[in-house]
């Protein structure tokens, strides 16, 4: 080693060495790598990716252009790693089940939901997407920094202009050292809304702002249970949240049930989950599977889940939650970068910092602006001032040897600038014409408004946060679209109920089953719907049939045709959109195989003066008080014994002074007063409430008044009203009276019900068709009389069903309302 070799080498402590490396490349990582800007809610990598299509010209309304061109263009100016991983990148930001609104429009395979991978560079193709336009919207207007590239030969932007909130829209997630980010997307309108209402009210609270952001949005929808981790996440940057599939139970033609997946949670993979569930299977840690198989196309996902005929699909269901992808939980943390440092923000912080970015942005634009529009006022006062003095000018110019000392003429004899005498000698002749003068003296007016009105814009915070307003509401007018995942509570994952805002809400029950829940300023700005429904087929014939208004907190009582009760509270019902159609109510509650519901109503307290009036098919009749139902367990409990025969058709709620009137598929009736059947105990079987001739069944029961009609519909479509008053009292048990004439030509009674004048009846046949008439409409006819048509049913088919829909009269926007007898 020689005497300079030596004198090259330093001694140095190792362990303030590895801390000092350390943190270099940790803080490299932190601000160069791994986490999203605050403003732009891009990575560098996304970043440069962006800002390499706008230079190159690959923009929305353009061709698309080698994906390898691309990748190359970024690795080569701004982006000096391995082309994979750029490339990896860009096809996560053209994957709609990556991101809620792709940033990059791709063309070829770019990957699918089971994992595939994308094909490689040289094969795909890819161009801008026209969100991504208002990513880089107004970037050579001076509205964002500029600094050189990894060698210096370029210049690239330090934040895109964002015109959009783009961090909460499609969020972010990434790992750094000692620290990870994991920030869900959200949906535009949403996000862009809360953003307004920041810049109306700086003092917003976060529980204001969840008002227009209730929770994430993910582009694979699924359903998060519960609030509480979004509140959380939202107050203190922190949370986590579960998210569920989205689930259907399809009832096979055969008997068996079927689990359909139409969504899935974010980020899993489909063909990994398919394959988790067969080796569960396998294992025989699953019971009751007897097929399963992926029927998802260019449609939509569908994975079918076949249940054996003696298995509870509602148990195999949360099973399928426990141990597989189909619930997963989702940690929030809200980490970005707020001017190079990382930062943990809260949902307003957010918000915040977005808002002064436009507000940047909106300034610089408007000095750039400003700028511009001063420089061309300034030539055209040099215009102004040489078409004044026109011959004085040329005569000048035509006297001076060069150019040189024209412009220096022009400048000492008429006080012009360089710039302007400039212009002056660069003027073509045609612009000395009268029109072309007109012209100048129009653009200049023109541009002294424009710029009085830039200044004013710098002068007035307020004018910049108008213009923001009104860009965000373009933005949110073009692009916006409808969320997809949908935010309810799991009855496994209830919370504190003190947490659970107390409001007035609206449950609609369709008839096919469905259920949703809306608050009841939503439904007020309803719009009335159309007076018929024409069917389309027996599984896809629906239309609302219930509709009541509750509380949150308020109890929903489900009766099923076996006898049992289940219990919901009003917040535990999905909170979906009005054109939802909401979920089938077998999802909520764990009914048995061979379960159906009969009857519900909402309770808001289960008092002692109220009662409970079930009847069966089989004419046995039971009376108990509601206060009897007040402790209903989570997989229900049984609210009448039904023999195996037999069946629960029918519940009331009563007031303990009500007339009862009992129907029959023969044509009798029989009315009672409800105090002839005391008050049993939930097991009681009952007393017979009427003598049925053989082969005869109970088809409707009502509350019988002064005021009503009993309605009856027979199976060949007759149908008619009869007052209340024709039906005298009778002693329970006995065989009553006739209500119509059975004929061939109008068969037998398929249901009876008391109605008002104010309601609708919807008669519905076998074969799906379906009639709506208002109840006023049909013929008041005596009891020994056969009813006149309803509905036209074709040979082969006859009415199956109806139901009974009251509209409300005091609101006219309202659609329907359920009865409540």
């Amino acid at each position: 080693m020689t005497d300079q070799d030596e004198s090259r080498i330093k001694p140095v402590d190792i362990g303030h060495e590895m801390r000092t490396s350390f943190l270099d490349y940790a803080m490299s990582v932190i601000v160069s790598r791994a986490l999203p800007d605050v403003r732009d809610g891009l990575k560098p990598v996304h970043r440069r990716i962006l800002y390499a299509m706008n230079e190159l010209g690959i923009t929305s309304d353009k061709a698309y252009k080698k994906s390898a061109r691309i990748v190359g263009e970024v690795i080569g100016k701004y982006h000096p790693h391995g082309d994979t991983a750029v490339y990896d990148t860009m096809v996560r930001m053209a994957q709609n089940f990556s991101q809620r609104y792709e940033l990059v429009d791709g063309h070829g395979n770019f990957g699918s939901v089971d994992g595939d991978p994308a094909a490689a560079m040289r094969y795909t193709e890819a161009r801008m997407s026209k969100i991504s336009m208002e990513m880089v919207r107004d970037i050579r207007k001076d509205t964002i920094d500029f600094q050189p590239n990894y060698d210096g030969s370029e210049q690239e932007p330090v934040v895109l202009p964002s015109r959009f909130p783009n961090l909460l829209v499609n969020g972010a997630s990434g790992i750094a050292v000692g620290m990870a980010t994991n920030i869900p997307p959200h949906q535009l309108g949403e996000v862009i809304d809360a953003v307004l209402a920041l810049s109306n009210n700086p003092d917003i609270t976060t529980e204001e702002i969840m008002k227009y952001i209730p929770g994430p949005d993910f582009p694979t929808g699924g359903l998060i249970m519960g609030r509480e981790g979004v509140k959380r996440a939202y107050r203190t940057g922190r949370g986590s949240i579960i998210v569920r599939a989205k689930v259907n139970i399809e009832q096979q033609a055969s008997g068996k049930q079927s689990i359909i997946v139409t969504e899935l949670p974010y980020q899993v993979n489909k063909a990994k989950l398919i394959e988790r569930i067969a080796d569960l299977v396998k294992e025989k840690k699953l019971e009751g599977i007897t097929d399963l198989r992926d029927e998802s196309d260019r449609r939509g996902m569908r994975m079918v889940i076949e249940v054996r005929r003696d298995a509870n699909a509602n148990v195999l269901l949360n099973n399928l939650y426990k141990h597989t992808g189909l619930q997963t939980s989702f940690g929030i943390n809200l980490l970005a970068l707020v001017a190079g440092r990382p930062r943990v923000l809260t949902l307003k912080e957010c918000l915040h910092y977005y808002l002064a970015h436009q507000e940047n942005v909106i300034r610089r634009r408007t000095a750039f602006e400003l700028k511009k529009a001063e420089a061309r006022a300034h030539i055209l006062e040099g215009l102004r001032v040489a078409l004044d003095h026109l011959d004085e000018v040329i005569s000048l110019i035509r006297h001076s040897k060069t150019a040189d000392i024209a412009r220096t003429g022009l400048m000492n004899n008429f006080s012009l600038t360089e710039v302007q005498a400039q212009a002056i000698l660069d003027m073509r002749l045609q612009r000395l014409t009268g029109l072309e003068r007109e012209k100048i003296e129009q653009e200049y007016a023109d541009l002294v408004k424009r710029i009085a009105e830039l200044k004013a814009i710098l002068a007035d915070e307020q004018k910049v946060l108008q213009i923001i307003r009104k860009e965000l509401g373009e933005i949110k007018e073009k692009f916006n679209d409808e969320r997809r995942t949908e935010i309810t509570f799991g009855s496994d994952l209830l919370e504190d109920e003190d947490l659970i805002e107390r409001e007035d809400i609206v449950i609609t029950v369709s008839h096919n089953g469905y259920i949703k829940r809306m608050p009841v300023s939503t439904y007020k700005n309803q719009n009335r719907g159309g007076r018929g429904i024409r069917g389309m087929g027996t599984n896809e014939d629906d239309f609302v049939e219930h509709l009541f208004q509750t509380n949150t907190h308020h109890h929903v009582l489900f009766f099923t045709n076996k006898g049992r009760v289940y219990q919901l509270k009003g917040y535990e019902i999905p909170e979906l959109g009005r054109t939802a159609k909401g979920i089938p109510i077998i999802n909520l509650i764990q009914i048995d195989k061979g379960e159906y519901i009969t009857a519900f109503f909402p309770v808001e307290s289960f008092d002692a003066d109220h009662y409970l009036v079930f009847l069966t098919k089989n004419g046995i009749m039971k009376r108990s008080q509601l206060s009897d139902f007040s402790n209903i367990r989570k997989a229900g409990l049984y609210a009448i014994t039904v023999r195996d025969e037999d069946e629960l058709m029918a519940v009331r709620l009563t007031n303990g002074k009500s007339d009862l009137i009992v129907g029959t598929k023969k044509g009798m009736a029989i009315r009672f007063d409800e105090n002839a059947v005391r008050p049993m105990g939930r097991t009681a079987a009952g007393v017979k409430a009427i003598s049925l001739d053989p082969g005869d069944e109970v088809v409707g029961m009502g509350i019988a008044g002064d005021q009503n009609d009993v309605l009856i519909v027979t199976e060949k479509g007759f149908g008619k009203r009869t007052p209340c008053s024709e039906y005298r009292r009778q002693t329970r048990g006995g065989k009553g009276l006739k209500t119509c004439n059975i004929t061939e030509k109008n068969g037998e009674l398929i249901a009876m019900r008391t109605v008002d004048e104010d309601e609708d009846l919807m008669v519905i046949t076998a074969h799906g068709v379906i009639i709506r008439m208002p109840v006023s409409g049909i013929s008041r006819l005596g009891r020994n009389t056969m009813g006149v048509t309803l509905i036209r049913v074709d040979e082969g088919d006859n009415v199956s069903t109806i139901a009974r829909i009251q509209k409300n009269d005091d609101d006219e926007d309202t659609e329907e309302v359920s009865d409540k007898e």
